[in-house]
């Protein structure tokens, strides 16, 4: 039996947008290392859909109801949003 890896954090995810369209779930949870930036979570979500590079440099972060820089470090537990640009009339 192995136990869980100490050495990571458990982020949830909230997809709004064009990353829930994407993804087709409101929600993904993801293991980081400690000391993890939230910009890495663009990382991730473009290896399993690539489609969505084109937003990684206007995508606004959130962590816990807080707007953040996407240099933030992420803790244990975080919610994050990612907030991309949208239009409406």
């Amino acid at each position: 039996m192995t136990s869980p890896n100490l050495e990571e954090i458990t982020i949830t995810v909230k997809l709004f947008a064009i990353y829930q369209e994407a993804f087709d779930m409101t929600e993904i949870t993801y293991q980081f290392p400690p000391n993890t930036a939230v910009k890495a979570i663009l990382d991730r979500l473009t290896l399993d859909r690539p489609q969505l590079a084109q937003w990684h440099n206007v995508t606004r972060f959130g962590i816990n109801l807080e707007f953040v820089d996407p240099d933030t470090i992420m803790l244990d537990r975080d919610e994050v949003v990612l907030i991309p640009p949208v239009s409406g009339g």
